[in-house]
């Protein structure tokens, strides 16, 4: 297809898509129209940053009529908060000339609240998992009006371990309706929950998950430490205008802090940071900073940046290389979108170089290395997890051979070798006797009468 118009959009639809600018439909939007817009079940492998959103939103519209009923009609699953706001703009802009309402609900805020807009009524729900499991259960969400359920990355879902919530989500819904599942990867995991609960899905695939993006260029540098990894990323991020917009990802949540508390030194308010740990507030206002090009840099971890679609973000920085090669490829996928050119650096340590093999062995391509800049300096200081473990110096001087210990340099006293005998009453021979009963008791009273 050359054009959106080939998809048949009804007139607001079209209308809206036009006004965003969408000039023709990316490989997975192309294919994956046709299979959902007929109702049918369907499974559609990507790799991030190819429009996936897009891709169910776009023929799910399409066929939704006006209602005035309470309960939801599209229910939308994302593994993050980030992602539900996400998708709930992207609706937002989509709907402009349609009567369509659509509601974002995820944990970490007031549920109450949230009560009382689905109360409202809603036709799109879009959630989080954990939170929308909450809502069912506590009585205020009937999800029994579902017709189409869309999960948006399953993968990160699964490893993030909501699969029981899911679980349970699909026992919640009524039978007959469509399903809808997206994912960067594929799974056993995915592929039992394809069995048990999807009826003949058609399977759309467009890349495997560890084919490079052609449009970004990749680089790495080999790094001794994490702090000299702080003195390169300093180092980089002083020329603004090769590096106007740059996401850095983190290992965890603590070396996140570490790394945004040492650049915020130097880079002041250019820099922000986004992790689990930040209150909702503080990760949408990061988020939306970044976005409107306010922040230049951003340091998240692997969770927070999924799915994310962040506009025109010149480099991605892998500040540490990451234990799943997956997890790289959505990563790197962040930048480059909507088949924009974007660049991509790996920082590697010694200890991190198989991990930087396994990356290269899924893409079967090999990342070039950069010499490492001179003016960087080589820093000598180590976190506690990356100085060596010394063990025990051998001591000559140890007894090792088992010495064989005598008896103890006196006998027990009397009072200690008496063994337990019982009460007095044993030690008498005397036993315990039988109670009577309320019949004894009458008889024996009556004999002492006579």
């Amino acid at each position: 297809m050359n054009s959106f118009e080939d998809f048949k959009l009804n007139k607001q639809l079209n209308n809206a898509v036009v006004e965003l600018g969408f000039d023709k439909p990316t490989p997975i939007q192309e294919k994956a129209f046709p299979v959902i817009n007929s109702g049918k079940d369907m499974v559609g492998i990507a790799q991030t940053g190819t429009g996936k959103t897009v891709a169910y939103l776009l023929p799910v519209l399409n066929g939704l009529k006006f209602s005035k009923q309470l309960n939801p009609r599209v229910l939308i699953l994302v593994p993050t908060r980030e992602l539900v706001l996400q998708v709930v703009e992207n609706i937002e802009q989509l709907t402009t000339y349609m009567n369509i309402r659509a509601l974002g609900v995820y944990g970490g805020t007031n549920i109450n609240t949230q009560k009382q807009a689905v109360a409202q009524g809603t036709d799109i729900l879009v959630a989080t998992p954990g939170r929308l499991y909450d809502l069912a259960v506590s009585g205020v969400l009937q999800l029994n009006g579902i017709k189409k359920l869309v999960i948006d990355e399953v993968d990160i879902m699964l490893d993030l371990g909501f699969r029981p919530q899911i679980i349970n989500i699909f026992d919640l819904l009524k039978e007959r309706r469509q399903n809808i599942m997206f994912s960067a990867t594929m799974t056993s995991e995915i592929d039992t929950i394809i069995d048990e609960f999807f009826v003949l899905p058609d399977k759309v695939s467009i890349a495997i998950s560890g084919t490079p993006l052609d449009n970004i260029e990749q680089q790495c540098y080999p790094v001794k430490n994490f702090f000299t990894k702080i003195n390169l990323l300093s180092y980089l991020l002083t020329d603004r205008n090769e590096y106007s917009k740059v996401l850095v990802f983190v290992s965890s949540k603590k070396k996140a802090d570490k790394v945004f508390e040492t650049i915020e030194e130097e880079y002041g308010e250019e820099a922000c940071i986004i992790h689990s740990n930040k209150s909702q507030n503080y990760r949408i206002r990061s988020v939306q900073q970044f976005d409107d090009g306010k922040n230049r840099i951003l340091i998240a971890t692997d969770v927070m940046a999924r799915g994310l679609d962040l506009e025109k973000i010149t480099h991605v920085i892998n500040f540490d290389t990451p234990d799943f090669p997956e997890n790289y490829m959505h990563r790197i996928g962040r930048t480059g979108r909507a088949e924009q050119p974007g660049e991509t650096i790996l920082f590697y340590t010694e200890k991190e170089a198989q991990s930087k093999d396994a990356i290269e062995k899924l893409m079967l391509l090999e990342i070039p290395v950069i010499d490492f800049p001179e003016d960087v300096v080589i820093s000598n200081e180590l976190l506690p997890e990356e100085r060596t473990v010394v063990g025990e110096v051998k001591n000559p001087h140890r007894n090792l051979v088992k010495e064989v210990r005598g008896p103890a340099f006196h006998e027990k006293k009397l009072k200690n070798t008496k063994t337990n005998q019982g009460g007095s009453y044993l030690r008498k021979g005397k036993k315990y006797k039988k109670p009577q009963t309320r019949g004894d008791k009458i008889f024996n009273q009556r004999n002492k009468k006579k």
